[in-house]
């Protein structure tokens, strides 16, 4: 049976989300990138809501949506649980998915990433936004200070195991860090579990990512940073 394809962009959380799942399930993946802005016919027929990730197994099903695309490979690849099995554990893993998908995308990974990437990628003339982009910087040392706070008190942040809390928040975050936005030296709580996770080899692909003319500093890809 011929592996999945995965529709994705290099610096979308949300496609390094379904990434780095495939990576921890070894499923094999056709990656495809899709630039959402040009708006492809082909693409829109596979998700009219026009984003990515988009996954389309070998037997047609197409599945978009991250966290739809996540619970289904952790469906189906039961082994290692992400969301965890036990109820509690579960409630907490979806809490802390959602907090880094709405409260950290909003509070930081669009006000950096998408002001001087995003905006760049789609041929938007005029430069980042210095008002948001502040207000990322800011709120990143909020995120990154509960992260310690979490770490301090679990191995991993929902608990004794790696969970999809751990790779949403690695997704986001090495999204951010790809340009350098991480203060990593004021939290070295946070960092070490962030060094923990890139070292996993679900992870290491995604550190190979280089956008054409933008590289990433020296430390994005170290695994000892």
């Amino acid at each position: 049976m011929s592996p999945p394809t995965l529709y994705h962009l290099w610096l979308c959380p949300f496609s390094r989300k379904v990434r780095i799942v495939l990576g921890e399930k070894k499923i094999a993946c056709n990656l495809v990138i899709e630039r959402v802005w040009e708006q492809r016919p082909d693409f829109l027929a596979l998700n009219p809501a026009a984003d990515v990730p988009v996954l389309v197994d070998a037997e047609g099903l197409t599945l978009s949506d991250s966290a739809a695309i996540t619970e289904y490979l952790d469906e189906i690849q039961p082994n290692q649980p992400l969301f965890g099995s036990d109820p509690r554990v579960r409630a907490e893993v979806r809490r802390l998915v959602n907090w880094f998908d709405v409260k950290f995308n909003r509070d930081v990974t669009i006000n950096l990433v998408g002001e001087k990437i995003v905006k760049r990628q789609m041929g938007i003339r005029h430069g980042p936004d210095s008002r948001l982009v502040r207000i990322g910087y800011a709120m990143i040392r909020q995120h990154l200070d509960y992260i310690g706070w979490l770490i301090e008190r679990r191995r991993w942040l929902a608990g004794d195991v790696l969970s999809m809390a751990d790779i949403a928040a690695a997704a986001h975050l090495s999204t951010v860090d790809y340009l350098g936005d991480v203060p990593w030296e004021d939290f070295p709580a946070a960092k070490d579990w962030y060094a923990r996770v890139k070292s996993r080899p679900s992870v290491r692909p995604l550190l190979a990512d280089h956008l054409p003319g933008i590289p990433p500093p020296a430390h994005y890809a170290d695994l000892d940073f």
